[in-house]
């Protein structure tokens, strides 16, 4: 690639990066992508599930394949010393989404001037990080699906970047690479009462809510066979205004996971019967909602083979097949969709002590956009040349 063009798409990233936006709000975002898009003539269409863009290269009959990148940030405060650090208070791109977007325009680019045969679509999605309040509970990822933009796709493919592994490597999982996850609130509903003269006239949410806690702590302990994985952690309780007032009210959020679609229907089943089972013993009325579910996702090993080249030659020090990670993506709704592949590309910075993803201090190395760009285009092209059917 041209250094001026490489220069201008980093430039580009740390221009995101300063404006970071939360899923489904990336109206800055998508537009600056779309004017990127619009100056070098690629027809694309805006405001796809919500604020995303679908962008596509056709040239002659072939296999479409789906490139896709995440444009939304996190809420989180940026802690580090860059130039170019968050604006936005409150808000960074502390997942790398800047940088994965970056990678897609870069490729979306090099494959405009190239002969192929077939067509291309770039993704460039909203609201990757979780469903940000919308009204149906679903990310961008799963909008996207719904929508039908993978209906003609052969395949589809995304990066990841990985701020602890070595820039020049590649790594991914087989089959079930990233875990089914979900949010879930538990609202417990009790009785008020005087904490000191008449605690036996109310109903104890507080009290309520740690029985709920500790029992969840059982399930995969005593439901799931130690030979798999799943995880219930409690992340935050709320309750009580005083005291000396016996709380009504206590709100339980927290987060599933499960590599296994089985188990987390199992997990999901456990936690129903152990509410029910409260919510009868002490009198209280307790619900369950669950505010957002991705399922495992899911990695194609002959899609993997046949791009094993390309990411050979391009990443100088390996590919390496890891085991599966507890992390959740809604890249998966793609996976379950179309045979997929999600790597992780390293972009470990020079600087130490180096920080993973969703930590206020990491920092991505740019160095690897390039690698990225190469792999997108090397691979979208392996694609649409070979002679497989899916």
């Amino acid at each position: 690639m041209d250094t001026n063009v490489l220069t201008q798409l980093i430039n580009f990233r740390r221009l995101l990066h300063q404006n970071p936006e939360l899923g489904y709000q990336e109206y800055n975002t998508s537009k600056l992508v779309y004017q990127q898009l619009e100056s070098i003539n690629i027809p694309f269409q805006s405001g796809i599930a919500k604020t995303g863009i679908v962008a596509e290269l056709s040239k002659g009959k072939g296999k479409c394949i789906a490139l896709r990148a995440d444009m939304d940030a996190l809420p989180i405060q940026e802690e580090t010393t860059l130039e170019f650090a968050s604006k936005n208070n409150g808000i960074m791109h502390a997942c790398g989404h800047d940088v994965h977007t970056t990678m897609l325009l870069g490729a979306a680019m090099k494959l405009k001037d190239l002969d192929f045969s077939g067509k291309i679509k770039f993704i460039f999605q909203p609201s990757e990080e979780g469903v940000n309040g919308d009204i149906d509970k679903k990310s961008g990822g799963q909008r996207i699906v719904e929508l039908g933009f993978l209906k003609d796709v052969d395949y589809a493919l995304a990066l990841h970047v990985h701020p602890l592994l070595e820039v020049g490597t590649l790594s991914y999982a087989s089959g079930i690479a990233l875990a089914c996850s979900s949010i879930f609130t538990i609202n417990v509903f009790g009785k008020a009462g005087h904490a000191g003269a008449a605690p036996h006239l109310s109903i104890d949410a507080i009290l309520i809510a740690t029985t709920i806690i500790q029992n969840l702590q059982s399930i995969v302990s005593r439901n799931i066979s130690p030979t798999k994985t799943g995880v219930v952690s409690v992340t935050m309780i709320n309750g009580g205004s005083a005291t000396n007032i016996i709380a009504d009210h206590v709100i339980i959020k927290g987060t599933i996971r499960a590599l296994e679609l089985e188990d987390y229907n199992l997990i999901i089943e456990r936690i129903e019967k152990i509410i029910n089972g409260v919510s009868l013993s002490f009198g209280a009325n307790i619900d369950l909602s669950i505010d957002s579910f991705y399922p495992s996702l899911i990695n194609d090993s002959n899609l993997n083979e046949n791009l094993r080249g390309v990411a050979e030659n391009i990443f100088k020090n390996g590919l390496i097949q890891v085991e599966p990670m507890l992390g959740g993506e809604d890249f998966s709704f793609y996976s379950r969709t179309v045979p997929s592949m999600f790597y992780f590309i390293g972009a470990k910075d020079v600087v130490d002590p180096c920080y993973f993803v969703h930590h206020p201090k990491v920092i991505i190395n740019e160095d690897c956009i390039l690698l990225g760009i190469d792999f997108l285009t090397k691979s979208a092209l392996k694609l649409l040349s070979s002679n497989d059917s899916n």
